[in-house]
């Protein structure tokens, strides 16, 4: 019962200052590319579409192992056309998203990305890609939270949200990658 309370308590904590410490949100201007991160397919791939339909880059890359080819096809159905989408489909965290992608976006000539993650992931994202191509200009677009701090207590965003806090530390630690 302890261990269960004392969880609980912990979650609501995270989650309660979650926004302020883990979200990065930027201004967007055009770019050259969208680098969409894998995992939680569907809401990134809208997210990435919309701003594609906007018209704010020309170009969208997909990285990530397991869910590269869903994202690219609701990417597709969204109305972004097959052939303005590559993918990376290797990476199988965050790091190597930007490790693999890095040849690609060198390749493309990307001077300007933006990058497109869930909001609790962004933070750590950004400090990876920049930590590995410092040469480009990074924004962030993300996918916004849509629960209340009180459903993602009860359901799984609390957990994700804290074991973000383990991965921050676990990458400056790891990768040398200063979040904050």
């Amino acid at each position: 019962m302890l261990i269960s309370l004392t969880s609980g308590v912990a979650v609501a904590a995270a989650v309660k200052v979650s926004e302020p410490l883990l979200l990065v949100r930027t201004a967007l201007e055009p770019a050259d590319v969208i680098v969409v991160l894998g995992g939680s397919g569907p809401n990134r791939a809208w997210r990435a579409a919309a701003l594609y339909r906007q018209g704010i880059a020309p170009r969208v890359l997909v990285t990530g192992i397991g869910d590269c080819e869903s994202i690219r096809g609701h990417m597709v159905d969204s109305g972004v056309p097959r052939e303005a989408i590559q993918i990376e489909c290797a990476a199988q965290n965050t790091w190597e998203n930007a490790e693999f992608s890095a040849p690609m976006l060198t390749a493309m000539g990307a001077r300007r990305a933006i990058l497109v993650t869930s909001w609790y992931h962004t933070r750590r994202a950004l400090a990876c890609f920049r930590l590995v191509l410092p040469q480009l200009e990074w924004m962030s677009a993300p996918v916004e939270r849509s629960e209340s701090y009180r459903q993602m207590i009860r359901d799984d965003g609390g957990l994700m949200v804290l074991k973000e806090y383990l991965k921050i530390a676990w990458y400056s630690l790891r990768y040398g990658v200063k979040a904050f």
